[in-house]
C-alpha cells in the first residue's frame, strides 16, 4: 500500500497567498508601464511632428500661397551633446514676413579624425508656435554623416502659416526661436576603425569651406 507523504512545506494560509497574488499582480503592472513607457517615444515624437504639439515643427510639401504684410523676427539656435562637431548658425536672426519661404544657414564641422554620424532633433519657441512654422527642406530629417575634419553647410527652407496670425495663442508674439541640437545617431552602424595610414591622409585633406 501506498501512503501519502506528507509535505515538508507548511501549506500557505490565506493572507500569505493574497500578499504574494498581489506582489505578482505589482510587478506585472510596472513592467507593463515600462514597456509602454518605451513604446510611446517614437508615437510621441511622430505625434509631435505631425501636429506641432510641444513646439515640434512641421515638415509641408508645398510652399504657402498667402503671403501676409507681417512681419517676424525669427532667432536661431544651435547646440550639440555628445559629438565631436562645431555647429552654428550662418545668421543671428531674420525678418520673414509671414507665408513668405526663407533659406537659413547653418553649419557643422567634424573635428574628429574619423567620419561622424548625427541626428539633429528640433523645437520652436514660443511653443504655441509649432503648427505654423513650416520646413519644405531640412537636414533634420535624415542622419547627416560628415567626414574627418570637414565642413558642411546645412541650409534650411521654411516658411510661417499665415494661421499664425490670427490664432489667439501667437498673433501677439512677434519673435519664433528655431532651435536645432545635434545627438549621435542611434540608427548608425559603427564607424570602421581606419588604419594609421588612411588616418594620417584623411587627417591632411584641407577643409571643404
Amino acid at each position: 500500500m501506498s501512503r501519502n507523504v506528507p509535505s515538508s512545506r507548511p501549506p500557505l494560509d490565506p493572507e500569505t497567498r493574497r500578499n504574494r497574488r498581489v506582489a505578482v499582480i505589482c510587478a506585472a503592472g510596472f513592467f507593463g508601464m515600462v514597456g509602454a513607457a518605451y513604446a510611446s517615444v517614437p508615437l510621441y515624437r511622430a505625434f509631435c511632428n505631425l501636429t506641432g504639439f510641444d513646439g515640434a515643427t512641421r515638415r509641408a510639401e508645398a510652399a504657402s500661397d498667402t503671403v501676409l504684410d507681417k512681419t517676424l523676427t525669427i532667432r536661431f539656435d544651435a547646440n550639440v551633446r555628445e559629438l565631436p562637431w562645431t555647429f552654428t548658425a550662418e545668421q543671428t536672426s531674420q525678418i520673414a514676413r509671414i507665408g513668405e519661404t526663407k533659406l537659413a544657414h547653418f553649419r557643422v564641422t567634424n573635428n574628429s579624425d574619423k567620419p561622424v554620424t548625427g541626428r539633429a532633433v528640433f523645437n520652436v519657441v514660443p511653443e504655441q508656435a509649432g503648427p505654423y512654422f513650416q520646413k519644405l527642406d531640412c537636414f533634420c530629417f535624415t542622419d547627416q554623416t560628415i567626414g574627418p575634419r570637414q565642413s558642411v553647410d546645412m541650409p534650411v527652407l521654411y516658411f510661417v502659416d499665415p494661421k499664425y496670425a490670427s490664432d489667439f495663442g501667437t498673433k501677439g508674439k512677434p519673435e519664433v526661436t528655431l532651435s536645432y541640437t545635434f545627438y549621435p545617431s542611434l540608427t548608425a552602424p559603427a564607424p570602421v576603425q581606419a588604419h594609421a595610414p588612411a588616418v594620417l591622409a584623411a587627417a591632411s585633406t584641407p577643409t571643404t569651406q
